[in-house]
């Protein structure tokens, strides 16, 4: 008998019926963006959320992501929110700078306002490795914005007895 038998545990919960979602994605490398969408929007719905419950907003590119993920938190209609696009390494420093600071605002979106925010903007050196991941990492946001939601939901609900 292991030492932690005994401890309570949340199960990972991939059932989506009632979750609230907002998705932001960039414009920029635009058949990437829709790809992950189109991927991200499948899994949502084979999760049974429904499309009324979903939210899609689009912004002009990377750097404009966090700021719409932030107003969407600040409004507590959304349960959970998913951002999608694609930073393409090209021959300048752009990429480090928009990379970096792509994420690191979506990171602080989520920490400040305490909604799962899923960094679902691929980063990759081609264009040819970011059509390769989308279909993937489309699925995958979907996937963990499903579990984180409902994760938060029952954490708000929990309670010491």
């Amino acid at each position: 008998m292991a030492y932690y038998d005994n401890i309570q545990e949340f199960e990972p919960d991939l059932e989506g019926d009632g979750l609230r979602v907002g998705i932001v994605m960039s414009r920029f490398n635009s058949d990437i963006g829709e790809g992950l969408l189109s991927a991200c929007t499948d899994e949502l719905k084979q999760h049974d959320v429904q499309d009324s419950d979903v939210l899609l907003i689009t912004v002009p590119g990377a750097l404009e992501i966090p700021i719409a993920l932030l107003k969407m938190a600040d409004s507590n209609q959304f349960d959970v929110l998913i951002a999608l696009g694609a930073v393409i390494r090209g021959d300048t420093y752009h990429f480090e700078v928009v990379a970096n600071e792509s994420a690191q605002g979506i990171s602080r979106v989520q920490l400040e306002t305490e909604i799962p925010v899923v960094n679902g903007v691929l980063t990759t050196d081609t264009e040819d490795q970011a059509i390769e991941r989308m279909m993937q990492k489309g699925k995958e946001a979907a996937r963990v914005a499903i579990e984180m939601g409902n994760l938060l939901i029952k954490l708000e609900e929990y309670s010491v007895d």
